[in-house]
């Protein structure tokens, strides 16, 4: 497949899109409903958000480094863009305080950078049935390890907040401060199955490389695989529950498949039927996306600073907004809106000048 898929950068842009708008509610305690993470177990559209994009990851590797194998210096610059990605995520977490003491080391960055470096490297050393086998055996580790191992006095199979295997584990190997206090939902046990997630999308992106295929066989396999993952994540639901908070193995494959569903329709629609006229917003923010999400949590801090009395940007557009009458959660809504606008109007200027920051 040498021409590039508009599809991808469509649904690359949207989900950067989506996830500024669910992390920049006007006030966390007044998130409009729709863009709420479910409470536990089970999830929402919100908790489609960031598996997306991890899925996303995983199809570019394929696509880019289809290319490129044999080439010179490819790991030394595979594993320098994991690192650059990983800093990012410290320095947002640092930003603008600096306060070392309350660093939280782990995050939505850093999990993007372990997933890349890994399944990166998978990719240009191991088979598609290798990868295959490597990414179920993650999911069933994990759920055996989740469910049937004991911990720290509680029976096997407690998958409550703060207490379960993974948070368990990660109280031993996540540095500094967590998200919340006693478990992270970004720590690094729940990366084990989150690299599954990015593996899906590797695997995704074999079916577009295969150019015995047609561009409609292509769409109609990712739709068949990705129906079969949705519904093997559903039965899988009943005994290891769909969790964004611990990336279970059944929302692993929850995601995914619809992760594969929305591309194959993303493809039908813009690269099948070629209607085009509408998606330049997406394309805008998946033509710097890293960029995008980096920009939204500094500008997002800045906006904290007071600036109007002793409040800031945002604090003044609640208050306001509140004052007139209006919603709570609406006002909340309208400004996570505005401010995804704000990014993008960002991004724009460099998507108009042809600025591509390759991170």
């Amino acid at each position: 497949m040498n021409s590039r898929l508009l599809s991808l950068d469509f649904f690359r842009g949207l989900t950067i899109a989506a996830m500024i708008v669910v992390n920049d509610p006007g006030s966390w305690a007044h998130v409009y409903p729709p863009l709420r993470h479910a409470d536990w177990h089970g999830a929402t559209p919100t908790d489609l958000v960031f598996p997306f994009f991890l899925f996303i990851v995983g199809v570019s590797i394929s696509l880019s480094l289809s290319k490129r194998k044999g080439s010179s210096n490819l790991y030394l610059k595979i594993f320098k863009r994991s690192v650059i990605i990983f800093l990012l995520g410290i320095f947002l977490a640092l930003f603008p305080n600096f306060d070392f003491e309350n660093l939280r080391i782990v995050g939505v960055l850093q999990r993007i950078a372990i997933v890349y470096l890994v399944c990166a490297i998978l990719y240009l050393n191991t088979s598609f049935s290798t990868q295959l086998k490597i990414g179920i055996g993650l999911l069933i580790v994990y759920w055996i390890t989740m469910v049937f191992v004991p911990f720290s006095g509680n029976i096997a199979g407690t998958l409550e907040p703060g207490n379960n295997f993974a948070a368990w584990v990660d109280s031993f190997i996540v540095p500094g401060r967590m998200y919340q206090e006693t478990w992270d939902p970004e720590g690094f046990y729940s990366t084990i199955p989150s690299i599954a997630t990015g593996i899906t999308g590797m695997l995704s992106g074999k079916i577009l490389l295969n150019n015995n295929n047609s561009l409609k066989d292509k769409i109609i396999k990712l739709f068949y695989w990705g129906t079969l993952m949705l519904i093997a994540g559903h039965f899988w639901d009943y005994i290891f529950p769909i969790n964004k908070h611990i990336w279970t193995s059944s929302y692993v494959l929850f995601s995914s498949g619809l992760g594969m569903i929305i591309l194959a329709m993303s493809m039908w629609i813009i690269d099948e039927k070629k209607y085009t006229s509408n998606i330049k917003f997406a394309i805008v923010f998946g033509s710097n996306a890293i960029v995008a999400y980096v920009l939204h949590g500094i500008v997002w801090r800045l906006f904290q600073i007071p600036i109007i009395g002793d409040v800031g940007l945002q604090k003044f557009w609640m208050d306001t907004g509140i004052n007139l009458g209006l919603s709570a959660k609406f006002v909340s809504f309208d400004w996570a809106i505005f401010y995804t606008l704000v990014i993008y109007f960002i991004i724009y200027q460099l998507y108009k000048r042809k600025f591509f920051i390759k991170i």
